[in-house]
């Protein structure tokens, strides 16, 4: 005698939750697992978690991701340049301030904490729809009037107008102080032909120890090169770092030039800047 069983057989669903309330970026554990369930599979592994012993900032613990076996967060489509996005926000947050003339301080502080967030966003959108300015409120266009009159400060906010003239007043203070640069050097190691990338990127085949190794294809170097961001900056990073230590006798731990020297002598100082 067979018995036959009818029923049905249910699997998991992906949840999307949506809403009308944006998500905060800040102290927000569950936000990346959210936003990416194929990288955090079980729901766990945001950043920023209340229970950790040891904190770790949000740009740690993605530089962690990227060095993680399988290069699943590397090789995403989209979770680095949103994680990127939001670091660099979060810098532009904790390192801009304003700046005032001393003798306009306190009328400019008191008109500033009289503002409301909403009166700021109503003049910043007729403005950035480029709309005439008669079409604000007296108090929007105060607000307006009186940012004028306050300079922000940037500098360190990585790629920044500001932080480009910090590095140029940098550039001038040593060259009063060690006198004018007497050797300028462009450092431009490619990726797309060096042996020591396909290692990094994780080809096993290359030899390192013979004097012209055998590489892949100019097409597979470059696929690579595009699909592996991460490994193209740490090449950089290493090209740079292996010249100034090997070639120049630079000490980056100790913050000056080797007793030897390197191949120019012994390097009083340098300044180099990431096109």
């Amino acid at each position: 005698m067979q018995h036959k069983i009818k029923g049905v057989v249910s699997q998991a669903d992906l949840l999307i939750a949506h809403g009308s309330k944006p998500q905060s970026e800040y102290n927000n554990t569950n936000l990346f697992p959210g936003m990416y369930p194929t990288l955090f599979p079980y729901g766990i592994g945001g950043f920023e978690q209340s229970g950790q012993l040891v904190k770790v900032s949000m740009e740690k613990q993605v530089n962690y991701f990227f060095d993680l076996y399988g290069h699943k967060f590397r090789y995403h489509s989209s979770f680095m340049f949103v994680a990127l996005n939001i670091i660099q926000r979060r810098k532009a947050h904790l390192h801009t301030h304003f700046t005032v003339k001393r003798r306009d301080f306190e009328h400019i502080a008191s008109k500033l904490t009289s503002l409301s967030a909403g009166m700021l966003s109503n003049a910043a959108d007729i403005v950035e729809e480029e709309g005439s300015l008669s079409k604000l409120s007296a108090k929007e266009k105060d607000a307006i009037l009186l940012l004028k009159q306050v300079n922000t400060i940037t500098s360190h906010v990585p790629g920044s107008h500001a932080a480009k003239i910090r590095a140029k007043s940098e550039i001038m203070s040593y060259v009063g102080s060690k006198g004018v640069p007497q050797l300028f050097l462009t450092i431009n190691p490619s990726p797309h032909h060096n042996p020591v990338f396909q290692v990094m990127y994780g080809d096993e085949t290359v030899n390192l120890d013979e004097r012209y190794p055998q590489l892949v294809d100019s097409v597979t170097r470059s696929v690579r090169v595009a699909q592996d961001a991460v490994a193209a900056s740490d090449f950089f990073d290493l090209s740079v770092t292996c010249i100034f230590e090997d070639l120049f006798g630079w000490d980056f731990k100790g913050g000056e030039s080797c007793e030897s020297g390197g191949i120019l002598g012994v390097l009083e100082a340098f300044y180099g800047s990431c096109e």
